[in-house]
């Protein structure tokens, strides 16, 4: 932003009175500077994708009122400190950490700035300057297990997963709970590749998962490798994060879809007028934060429907993709019948739900 020099203007005793006003007037029209912090490329087509699209919509709804910049395919440990550190000293007011793994850095930055706010994304650690977030990913993967669900001929379903943390735990059991509501023969078999973007081993896991009988490949990974494997030997897929149809036009069915630009711009108009306070916030799709990718035409109408009844039902509370009964892999009654895992319970998963094979790793 180009200041006035209020000396050019007037001089004299007048010149210092003018020359406070100016500079309050212009310090009170300066953008709010708003950095992120990405795990991943904004060419992943996934997760990192589509924190970037929210930080494009925050800027068009705030044109002129924000100022933002990004660092990206920033590794997980001290790495992201020295990122997150470097946004701090650069005058950032707002950072977004896009990573589960940025918690602790995050945290220890934000003591050493306690003006500038934070907020990190699928975290459960707070402070005074430190929010989290996250969406309720779960329940478009539970709507996909319904469609998997009606739509296998081999009732083998396989997933590529990330790393065997909750928030991913917590998507294999919703997309399996959703997949059993339907066909209880099926299972699911799941390949950790200890990455959240490699697309060398993200098709190599699904290409895996296909020679074992797989005939829908499911993710929680992010790039559209596993659809563009699918594509390519003929079987059904399920994205992530951004819709992936583009990748896999036969292959892919639909995905759960985060959307995080609503949330982005909510959160700087907060930090603008005072109001923001670090707290937790974790939305689904009643709040618009999770979507379903568009629905491929090899979809029966009739599973479309029962689809969009579920959702309708998640979106006005009448249905919890993790409402008992549940069972986990032993067959132990884990969710009694009648009631609902506690945010708490299911932020904290460390099992699988009955479906799912192979042995979660610790």
């Amino acid at each position: 932003m180009t200041r006035l020099s209020p000396a050019r203007l007037l001089n004299g005793a007048a010149t210092l009175l003018l020359s406070a006003a100016v500079s309050t007037a212009a310090f009170a029209a300066d953008p709010l500077k708003i950095g992120f912090v990405y795990v991943g490329p904004v060419g992943d087509a996934g997760w990192t994708f589509e924190h970037d699209a929210g930080r494009k919509e925050m800027e068009e709804a705030l044109a002129g009122k924000v100022e933002t910049s990004y660092v990206e395919s920033v590794s997980e440990g001290a790495d992201s400190q020295r990122v997150i550190r470097q946004l701090a000293q650069q005058g950032h007011d707002l950072i977004f950490t896009t990573s589960f793994g940025y918690m602790n850095p995050t945290l220890k930055v934000a003591r050493a700035f306690p003006k500038t706010s934070f907020m990190h994304a699928t975290g459960y650690k707070r402070s005074k300057n430190v929010g989290t977030y996250s969406a309720r990913f779960y329940e478009g993967r539970y709507l996909t297990g319904v469609i998997a669900g009606q739509m296998t001929k081999t009732n083998t379903i396989g997933y590529v997963a990330a790393f065997p943390i909750p928030e991913v735990v917590q998507g294999i059991n919703a997309f399996t709970l959703g997949l059993h509501s339907v066909n209880p023969q099926a299972k699911v078999k799941v390949i950790w590749i200890n990455s959240w973007y490699d697309p060398a081993k993200e098709r190599e896991a699904a290409e895996a998962l296909i020679a074992q009988g797989a005939d829908i490949i499911n993710q929680h990974t992010d790039s559209p490798a596993p659809v563009q494997a699918a594509q390519e030997k003929g079987v059904y897929a399920f994205g992530y994060d951004s819709d992936m149809t583009a990748f896999g036009p036969d292959a892919h069915l639909t995905g759960s879809v985060v959307h995080w630009g609503g949330f982005y711009t909510q959160t700087a108009r907060a930090v603008m007028d005072g109001s923001w306070k670090a707290d937790d916030t974790w939305g689904g799709m009643a709040v618009d934060m999770v979507k379903m990718a568009p629905y491929n035409k090899a979809i029966p109408q009739t599973v479309i429907d029962q689809v969009e009844a579920i959702k309708a039902k998640i979106i006005d509370g009448s249905f919890h993709p993790f409402q008992g009964p549940i069972k986990d892999q032993q067959g132990e009654l884990k969710v009694a019948d009648g009631t609902t895992m506690s945010d708490g319970e299911i932020l904290s998963f460390n099992w699988y739900v009955e479906g799912v094979q192979g042995e979660l790793p610790k």
